[in-house]
């Protein structure tokens, strides 16, 4: 189908993946690399490859006489002679200009800064009076940073004290021109990866969290889990959630660079809930491996579709929910987690096919997918404890059922459903929302509820018991109405408003201040869609008809006189 040729700078295991939709869609791609059984090269057998430096000159030239169009696995390449190409007609992605400017972190950042992307402030640092006054400027600690060849914290070092001025510059290596950054305090560290056709178009893959350990990637959570919960009184943080302020972030910045191909965006996300750019790799990246298994599209597919403007593909996952645990050198240990990984579902292991094994190098990364995020967790957990016993990386679960009410006089009520949705392993939230006394809070949380994830709502409903059908007006999801019993008419007030609402605006209801029933209803319509939750379900009326045989035996040994005795 397509006959264009297409040229990639670098053979490594991100090269190898994006050989590996090449070859499945019959796209002849050469590589440019140094070993002749790079990453790449071992999958790319049957087609030509050069050996060589990705940044020879003279091989770059040769490459592009064999090729119709050139990108790149690896920004660290001569951008000087893909401009000279460029020039000659050549079709280069991301263009040459972008590299250039990826390249120099700091460059990269006054780029952004014009287009109004948030970033942490930073100051060239050309000498030791620079760094000083880094330090005055921006208090302790700052971050003295590499501008170029700075990779995986390689190139960052912490000045956590005016005595560490000293010996900064000495941290990094010689010659490197330097720039400092304020101290991001960030909650936790976000990715996209944004896909750029040369039609213009721009889609972006799911907001993913990173967790990084020695300052590379260790594992990646799909989608990411910010706590998306009601935390925050601004139009901003009411009106849209973290994980589409990070996409719209990372969007805008993708779109101020030229050229086409899949781009890395890091993030962060900062303790009061906004979201700081960190850098931008031109390329496929660590950060969206997990694309291949839970997406329709993987990002090393839309790669080549966005580069040769073939229509791309459907960024979105077609599974609940992915991780991905790197394989990193670890002597003896590096591939235990691959050996456990055999005997677990939804578990899918990629291996580069690298020679020499060095501490802390990535040799392979393992993805995981899963009906649930606390499924792909309990999948991931044995496999990343047997590469560090100590690991218990952080991990949080996002709330599926949201339990509102309008006063905490209900919480002795609603607390019930609480109790049961913490006993089956369901993640909630728990909060006030008053249909009264915070019509605005109430308007936000049921028009955002599905955007932050949310699948089921349990409401409250007191003595005016307006709450379950206001907000079941607002949200397309399911709403559970629980009759709250109060000091006059004994609930039934409250019954019969949720029971008797207009066509159109469907709400369940339950007995009066019978929330257990509610949380066990909201388990089964989970259930009818994540199957773990309806094992629970099962193993819960188990216990339940357990139970009851129990007390029948009970009965049936004792008689019923002794039994009332024992019951009481």
């Amino acid at each position: 189908m397509e006959h264009r040729k297409v040229g990639i700078l670098g053979g490594g295991q991100l090269g190898r993946m994006v050989q590996e939709a090449a070859s499945r869609l019959n796209i002849s791609l050469t590589i440019l690399d140094e070993p002749a059984d790079s990453p790449a090269k071992q999958v790319n057998a049957f087609q030509s490859h050069l050996q060589g430096s990705f940044k020879d000159p003279v091989k770059i030239r040769e490459l592009a006489q064999q090729v119709d169009v050139i990108t790149v696995e690896i920004e660290h390449v001569d951008t000087a002679v893909l401009k000279e190409l460029e020039a000659s007609g050549k079709s280069i992605h991301p263009t040459p200009a972008t590299i250039t400017l990826i390249q120099d972190k700091y460059l990269q950042k006054q780029h952004l800064a014009k287009y109004q992307i948030p970033l942490a402030d930073s100051l060239d640092c050309p000498n030791q009076e620079a760094i000083e006054k880094a330090g005055q400027e921006f208090g302790y600690p700052f971050m003295l940073k590499a501008k170029t060849m700075a990779y995986d914290g390689k190139g960052n070092y912490v000045v956590k004290s005016q005595d560490d001025l000293k010996d900064a510059r000495s941290k990094l290596a010689p010659g490197v021109p330097l720039y400092a950054e304020r101290w991001a305090k960030f909650d936790r560290e976000l990715a996209v990866m944004v896909v750029r056709s040369v039609t213009g178009e721009v889609r972006s893959y799911p907001v993913v969290e990173t967790v990084h350990k020695n300052s590379i990637c260790h594992l990646v959570f799909a989608p990411a889990q910010v706590g998306r919960g009601l935390t925050g009184t601004s139009d901003e943080t009411f009106s849209t959630s973290i994980l589409e302020r990070a996409r719209k972030v990372a969007e805008n910045a993708i779109t101020s660079l030229s050229g086409a191909g899949v781009f890395g965006v890091e993030m962060f996300l900062m303790q009061d809930g906004q979201i700081v750019l960190n850098e931008i790799a031109p390329r496929p990246h660590n950060s969206g491996h997990y694309t291949i298994e839970a997406c329709h599209t993987s990002q090393y597919e839309n790669h080549l579709r966005a580069i040769l403007g073939l229509p791309l593909g459907s960024t979105a996952m077609k599974v609940q929910a992915s991780g991905m645990l790197n394989i990193l050198g670890a002597g003896d240990k590096t591939y235990e987690a691959c050996e456990l990984a055999y005997g677990i579902p939804g578990t899918t292991t990629h291996l580069y096919g690298k020679k020499e094994c060095k501490a802390g190098r990535k040799m392979g990364h393992i993805t995981v997918v899963g009906d649930s995020m606390q499924e792909v967790h309990d999948r991931l957990l044995p496999m990343v404890m047997a590469m560090d016993p100590k690991d218990e990386s952080p991990f949080n679960l996002d709330p599926m059922v949201s339990i509102v009410m309008g006063s905490d006089s209900d919480l002795k009520v609603m607390e019930d459903a609480a109790k049961i949705l913490t006993k089956l392993g369901v993640p909630f939230e728990l909060s006030l929302v008053s249909a009264h006394r915070t019509p605005e809070r109430m308007y936000h949380f049921g028009r955002m509820a599905d955007k932050r994830g949310i699948k089921v709502i349990i409401a409250g409903a007191g003595g005016a018991a307006h709450l379950p059908g206001m907000v079941a007006a607002l949200t397309p999801l399911p709403v559970i109405g629980v009759p709250v019993r109060g000091s006059t008419l004994d609930g039934v007030d409250s019954l019969h408003s949720i029971v008797q609402m207009p066509r159109g605006v469907p709400v369940a209801t339950v007995a009066i201040n019978n929330s257990t029933n509610a949380a066990l209803l909201a388990v089964r319509m989970l259930g009818s869609f994540i199957p773990s939750y309806l094992d629970r379900m099962e193993k819960y009326q188990l216990q339940m008809e357990k139970e009851v045989q129990t007390k029948i035996t009970t009965l049936d040994q004792v008689g019923w006189q002794k039994y009332e005795y024992i019951k009481h």
